[in-house]
């Protein structure tokens, strides 16, 4: 299975000949400063902006080639921020996820109620699912578009900032959540801005002024030297159980 590919993506805005796959069965973290275009490349990759030069390919054939509910039903998309559904209780707003699934007349199946209620209980929002999405926390609100991405049961997932407003419990249940899905066989890409995070990732891969610098191995990308030319002189890097481990000195 070829995955999905990005190859020589120019524009838009500052995305300089980009090229990046995704395999399936792998979290690829993808770092970078402000600014670098990650969500820009991540909302290309989803079919989202139409690059000025390169393409994107799903599973050997062009993104343009899909209709719009076959490229739903096998990559999802979850972006850093967005308009949203206040009015709509966390499980009608999880099941808008199995949108590209429904036929003709939109009529659920024993097999999308099925998925709601593993995305519901997989993100910790099951004990919530009656409530308005207008009075959830932000951390909540975005464990439910989560959800809401995983009810279409994706072969490729994209995610822009996962973990944002999250505290580091769900942090961490959102990092296990996208190590499992891995083992599952879905393929992973999740901007990060925390290098910690990225180093769990089967790959990382760095952009910064719209160009890919690194990609590779946690051990191979996230080295001091390197990190410290992203980020300045006061990044530090240990190795704590074979996995590099960041931080600041003073």
């Amino acid at each position: 299975m070829a995955g999905l590919e990005a190859k020589g993506i120019w524009g838009p805005f500052a995305l300089l000949g980009v090229d990046l796959a995704l395999r399936p069965g792998e979290w690829l973290a993808l770092l970078g400063p402000n600014g670098s275009g990650k969500s820009t490349l991540l909302r290309v990759m989803a079919g989202l902006l139409r690059p000025k030069a390169g393409e994107v390919f799903l599973e050997g054939r062009t993104l343009r080639a899909y209709g719009s509910y076959r490229r739903g039903q096998l990559l999802a998309y979850l972006p850093q921020s967005g308009p949203y559904p206040e009015g709509l209780l966390v499980e009608e707003v999880v099941r808008l996820g199995r949108l590209p699934h429904l036929g003709l007349w939109g009529r659920e199946t024993r097999e999308d109620r099925e998925a709601v209620a593993w995305a519901l209980e997989v993100t910790g929002t099951l004990s919530f699912r009656h409530r308005p999405l207008g009075t959830l926390s932000g951390g909540e609100r975005q464990r439910v578009l989560l959800a809401r991405a995983l009810a279409a049961r994706p072969r490729y997932l994209l995610l822009d900032e996962p973990t944002t407003f999250l505290d580091l419990e769900h942090q961490g249940e959102v990092v296990a959540l996208l190590q499992g899905l891995a083992r599952l066989g879905v393929g992973v890409l999740s901007v990060l801005h925390d290098p910690n995070q990225a180093a769990l990732a089967h790959r990382v891969a760095v952009l910064k002024g719209g160009r890919l610098l690194a990609e590779g191995g946690p051990g191979e990308v996230l080295s001091e030297a390197f990190l410290k030319s992203l980020y300045g002189p006061r990044v530090r890097v240990a190795h704590l159980e074979g996995r590099p481990h960041v931080y600041l000195d003073g």
